[in-house]
């Protein structure tokens, strides 16, 4: 097998075979447990046809381990690579003629997984090879100059600090790591040798999803957490002293206002400055009145799709030494880099379009290294770490990214269209329609909209004679609003049941939290995240009873608007 100079000798690939057939005889059930590699060239010194046995229990543990983690091959590459790198000798012991508990004992004698697998990728000795690099230079290699060829290649081709040639990163599963002598350790805590230490600290294929993100953000670094929650509290607690000032608006996920108003608040004596996020003179002037240490925002937000002029905002903030983080679920990076328009921080909650199928959690905070390393030192104390098998389902994720985003953004524009000029809808909210109040801004520092859509529903529309008759359905008590300025048509707000009936009749979207996945999915926020509070109380937060939130995946547009259009007819 042609090694390149300067990498691993690697053995032939293993065949990851399936269980073994334990009701077969004994001599059938050591035939089973065999792996038989191809031929070795003559001058190395191995056997032209070498038979390597291992222990029925190792060949069981090994096929289940590569299928219920998804890598696959690359679990037994690594197992190759770690092998060879160790067996300096180049001398392979002819486990043809031992028996199982001989070829065990050898194995036990080799570690499967060396420094160079478990060492973190920062100035990793790996392959290069032209294409394979490391360090800073993988992440921001010339010849990948799209958001598309950086969420498919950055962290892997590039830069993956992993021996092994799978295409595939493998899982990384392990609680802690392992140090060959007390110097060795000695090393490791002054400086001068890599590693994890333990699995709160790193992983190795976690790390790959995090230079993935930092290449696609264009950040120094990236810490990912268990959820977007944890990267949210996490990063406040680790910024904001106690007895700070933070700086919020009005739109944003409930559970963040949440921490802020009944932890933070009363627990470390924080106090709060909430302000409309178009509002330019009330941050002015929450700055000017006081010693703010973060500015916490989402753009756009959820659930009315505001946007924050990330700019601006970051300019008036730095003035007076205030840091910016921005939430950037709804916009992913492909659509608005954040940090490029004077953001600090950019946080996502990964679980969203960065997963992208609604199977993992996770969050991510990305920025420089200075800002990231007070961050980070403060997650490897509280834990909420991100388990090695949800980092692979990110990286597999991300592959994608730039396909379902480009779809989704299509999807949500032209659906938003629709909704906007249907009579049964009162109004729509998205940052791509001329309509939405921060249009301008969104325009500016967006390159697309996204694929969520929310809108309030009418329960009927009626044609008009007259103003007399608008005058007296107001008087009987109706929440009306003229449709036109021809007064033509008169709508009536759509209430909790109406707005119900609509959701339930649609047959493609889950009802369901979460969006950004390739399946639609609709919820009713009066419902599904306020209904522990009354109408009026849903009322201060700004959540009427007829929103809909709608995430579109990545079916079909037809179909998707015919559902809607179905369900609208329904109401």
């Amino acid at each position: 097998m042609a090694v390149s100079a300067g990498c691993a000798r690697v053995l032939p690939v293993f065949e990851c075979r399936s269980d073994p057939d334990f009701s077969t005889n004994q001599n059938q059930q050591k035939s089973s447990s065999r792996f038989i590699s191809g031929s070795f060239n003559g001058g190395s010194g191995l056997y032209s046809s070498l038979i390597l046995r291992f222990p029925p229990n190792f060949v069981r543990q090994l096929s289940i381990k590569a299928r219920r983690n998804c890598s696959n091959i690359g679990v037994a590459q690594v197992v190759a690579a770690s092998w060879s790198n160790n067996n300096n000798t180049n001398k392979v012991p002819n486990v043809s003629a031992i028996d199982s508990a001989s070829a065990a004992s050898e194995i036990e004698e080799i570690p499967l997984i060396d420094d160079e697998v478990v060492a973190a990728v920062d100035g990793g000795n790996i392959c290069n090879n032209g294409v394979q690099l490391s360090g800073l230079a993988a992440l921001k290699a010339s010849f990948l100059r799209s958001d598309g060829s950086i969420t498919v290649h950055a962290g892997e081709r590039l830069g993956r600090g992993i021996a092994t040639d799978g295409i595939t990163t493998p899982v990384v599963n392990t609680s802690a790591y392992w140090f060959k002598n007390s110097n060795e350790l000695i090393d490791f805590k002054e400086g001068r040798h890599k590693s994890f230490e333990y699995g709160r600290y790193g992983n190795p294929t976690t790390v790959v999803a995090e230079n993935k993100i930092s290449a696609l953000e264009g950040a120094e670094s990236t810490i990912l957490m268990s959820s977007g929650m944890c990267a949210s509290t996490v990063m406040m607690f680790a910024l904001v002293k106690k007895g700070g000032h933070i700086i919020t608006t009005t739109d944003c996920y409930r559970k963040t206002r949440i921490f802020i108003d009944d932890f933070l608040v009363p627990n470390m004596n924080i106090t709060v400055h909430v302000i409309d996020p178009a509002d330019m003179d009330g941050l002015k002037s929450a700055l000017e009145k006081n010693n703010v240490t973060l500015f916490f925002t989402e753009s756009p937000t959820n659930p009315y799709l505001r946007c924050v002029d990330i700019d601006l905002v970051s300019k008036l903030c730095h003035s007076k030494g205030t840091l910016v983080c921005v939430d950037g679920t709804f916009a992913t990076p492909l659509n608005q880099k954040a940090l490029a328009l004077g953001a600090d921080l950019v946080l996502h909650s990964a679980t969203k379009f960065i997963g992208g199928h609604n199977d993992v959690l996770a969050g991510c905070i990305s920025g420089s290294e200075e800002v990231i390393a007070k961050i980070r030192k403060l997650h490897h104390v509280l834990g909420g770490t991100l388990n090695p098998n949800a980092a692979y389902l990110i990286i597999r994720g991300m592959k994608t990214l730039h396909l379902r985003v480009q779809q989704q953004n299509t999807t949500g524009l032209r659906i938003a269209e629709v909704l906007e000029a249907h009579p049964k809808v009162k109004r729509v909210h998205y940052p791509g329609l001329p309509s939405h109040p921060e249009h301008k801004i969104a325009m500016k520092q967006m390159t697309g909209f996204g694929g969520v859509v929310s809108f309030e529903v009418s329960a009927k529309t009626y044609e008009l004679d007259d103003y007399l008759s608008y005058l007296h359905l107001q008087y009987a008590g109706f929440q009306v609003y003229l449709h036109d300025h021809d007064m033509q048509l008169l709508q009536i707000d759509g209430d909790l049941e109406t707005t119900k009936t609509f959701i339930d009749a649609l047959k493609i979207p889950y009802i369901a939290p979460s969006f950004g996945g390739c399946e639609s999915i609709v919820d009713q926020p009066a419902i599904m995240s306020y209904w522990d509070l009354s109408q009026s109380g849903r009322e201060m937060f700004g959540i009427k009873d007829n929103l809909v939130r709608f995430s579109f995946g990545v079916e079909d547009f037809e179909d998707l608007k015919d559902d809607i259009l179905q369900a609208l007819e329904v109401i």
